[in-house]
């Protein structure tokens, strides 16, 4: 299982946090969004990265999500243990 705190690459190949971490950074952009303080220059740059971490959440969400449901179907004793189906 990986680690809350790893990076994967993005599109870009830019490193992306960990889910944690990507939802801080998040709530960062949005208090500065939020503020009226915003540097108009960096908006559509914090705009950009807010949309890269909220498809990287929703991505280790959905990961998290199908890993959980096997493990959860091999508990299942009506569902065919996938080890011994090979």
């Amino acid at each position: 299982m990986s680690d809350d705190t790893a990076t994967s690459p993005s599109d870009d190949g830019a490193e992306l946090p960990g889910y944690a971490d990507a939802l801080d950074e998040l709530q960062s952009i949005l208090a500065t969004l939020e503020s009226n303080t915003a540097d108009v220059d960096l908006l559509a740059e914090r705009v950009q990265r807010a949309d890269l971490l909220i498809r990287h959440c929703r991505s280790r969400l959905e990961d998290a999500r199908f890993r959980v449901e096997q493990v959860v179907s091999g508990l299942d004793p009506k569902s065919p243990n996938p080890a011994t189906d090979a």
